[in-house]
């Protein structure tokens, strides 16, 4: 459990807003007034670096909600673990008063598509996702809520509304239900859904199985509406948040807004919109029977072996990286615009693949152009098939992707400038340790120095290339950067590292390198020194131990 002190659960009626980076100065220095933050668990999974002090610290004022978008509860193959267990490590820490998943899937046996997709609302699907989320909960030890999705496709094979779906989810296995409305609307205006009726059949299960709503705003295009949480809430989702206060009463609500995202202050004006409609809010009585007619819907539901989900899956992966395996997976769909609307979930993956390998690889991107980095990102996605959950994971191959991909063949130095910025992306996550003082080092008689051994902080990464990937790396480091270097083929070494929050590189001479690497390997300090003047006889000692220790390249305990 989290040592540090936790605000307890908001009170009712309570409104808040997703906690995202572009306002986390805001939230430190003045802390707003809203009732609830919610973030993302897969954000945080690392524990560790800026994000993760950011979050401890406000977690004394804010209760916090856990949004999940990883666990992929519908997956029958590729479900993971070891994600659920970092997602239970998250929360005992942060001790969140509302933890949440998603009514979808994201995995194959192969590989994690990392994306929300579709589950067949049937007999089949309802057992896994009873079995899933008991296993979650037990794990967790709490009750989760299970949001409702947006889709662009149905399964022929539905055998059930969403909200049926849920309910019966709801009543098998005690998790509640986190009613996203913008979703319902989008449901909708997507299959001709009645969204109103869908609040009736959520009615219908236990008083108290709904525990959260979510607002957010959604893309109009010629296909179908898109829930891309970036614009303002809409007035039919308002109407229809208004409807699902009267049916449920006040309730913990969320304002999301994860794309284009605006200030602060325009966040905070939706929630204090939410806010007085929850204020006003005159709770109706359940209508009679709705229990008895959900009831009826879900127990005549056919069955079918959890293999044929499976099979549908499979198909859908397919079609997501083949064209030419899209009619095996639009079989199984019942809508008229199945390619173009299947076609909007390969364009999701597409677009996850460039935001978060362009976040992680900056230089590159100036380096190729973004156009051809789009392609790379695509490529990329397609060769080398996701392991994790946790997209800060993503783009760990990139480099040996690039060595092997004849494209680039003419920036023989970009595989290694790939290595250079993995290692910065790493460090920002990476767990922090006590570094080595200089007062513990001076304690060491001369033998002892000689002799001691240090591992390495665990945000420490050691660079070497044969090209001049440091200074064409700094060169690219904004207005006051250095000059081009004028010739490529030549050397270079770097220390990555993290003072404080942010990732560091420093340029390292050949011998500095040697020395450290030495150290990496378990050599002591002497026979380290003595590789670095092996290298240069003239080697700076005391201006690099100097060095180590400011940078906090060295941790305890001395060995």
């Amino acid at each position: 459990m989290a040592s540090d002190l936790r605000a307890g659960p908001p009170a009712a009626p309570a409104v808040g807003i997703g906690l995202r980076a572009p306002h986390y100065r805001q939230f430190l220095e003045r802390r707003p007034r809203v009732d609830w933050l919610e973030v993302h668990t897969e954000n945080f999974l690392d524990r560790a670096g800026w994000d993760w002090h950011v979050l401890r610290t406000l977690r004394r004022d804010y209760p916090l909600s856990l949004h999940g978008v990883g666990l992929g509860l519908g997956s029958v193959h590729g479900f993971s673990e070891d994600h659920l267990q970092r997602v239970r490590a998250l929360a005992d820490e942060v001790e969140p008063f509302l933890v949440s998943e998603h009514l979808s899937w994201g995995a194959v046996r192969e590989r994690q598509l990392n994306d929300l997709l579709p589950l067949p609302l049937s007999a089949a699907a309802l057992a896994l996702l009873c079995e899933r989320v008991a296993r979650v909960q037990d794990a967790l030890r709490r009750p989760i809520l299970i949001e409702n999705v947006s889709t662009y496709l149905r399964y022929r094979d539905d055998a059930m509304s969403e909200a049926e779906f849920l309910a019966a989810l709801a009543r098998r296995t005690g998790c509640g239900v986190l009613l996203d409305v913008n979703n319902l609307y989008v449901n909708e205006r997507n299959h001709g859904e009645d969204a109103l009726a869908a609040l009736a059949a959520l009615a219908a299960i236990a008083p108290g199985s709904v525990g959260e709503i979510h607002l957010a705003g959604h893309l109009e295009t010629p296909h179908a509406l898109i829930d891309h949480h970036g614009a303002a809430v809409a007035a039919p989702v308002w109407a229809l948040f208004e409807a699902a206060l009267a049916r449920f009463g006040p309730l913990p609500a969320l304002i999301e807004w994860d794309t284009d995202i605006p200030a602060l202050e325009v966040l905070l004006g939706e929630a204090d919109k939410a806010r007085a409609l929850m204020a006003q809010a005159r709770p109706n009585e359940l209508a009679d029977g709705a229990r008895g007619r959900e009831a009826l819907a879900v127990a005549a539901a056919p069955g079918a072996p959890a293999e044929s989900v499976a099979g549908a899956q499979r198909d859908f992966a397919l079609a997501l990286f083949d064209v030419g395996a899209e009619p095996a997976a639009l079989a199984h769909f019942n809508s008229q615009a199945g390619r173009e609307r299947f076609a909007l979930y390969r364009g999701n993956q597409s677009a996850t693949w460039d935001k978060v390998l362009a976040a992680a690889y900056p230089v590159i991107v100036q380096l190729v152009g973004g156009e051809f980095f789009s392609a790379l990102a695509r490529a990329y996605g397609k060769a080398t098939p996701s392991d994790s959950a946790d997209l800060n994971r993503f783009g760990a191959a990139f480099a040996d992707f690039l060595a092997g991909f004849p494209h680039v063949g003419e920036l023989p130095y970009l595989p290694d400038m790939a290595r250079l910025e993995w290692c910065l992306h790493r460090a920002y996550y990476a767990p922090d340790a006590p570094a080595i003082e200089a007062a513990a080092l001076a304690a060491l008689s001369p033998a002892q120095f000689d002799s001691a051994r240090f591992a390495l902080h665990p945000a420490a990464c050691l660079f070497a290339s044969e090209w001049a990937v440091v200074p064409l790396w700094r060169a690219h480091q904004g207005e006051a950067a250095p000059p081009f270097p004028s010739e490529m083929a030549a050397p270079s070494w770097a220390l990555v590292t993290r003072v404080g929050f942010v990732p560091e590189m420093h340029a390292l001479t050949r011998a500095g390198h040697a020395a450290l690497a030495a150290l990496a390997g378990g050599a002591s300090t002497g026979a380290a020194l003595e590789a670095a003047l092996a290298c240069d006889p003239g080697f700076d000692i005391v201006g690099e131990l100097a060095m180590w220790l400011a940078r906090r390249v060295l941790a305890g305990p001395i060995r």
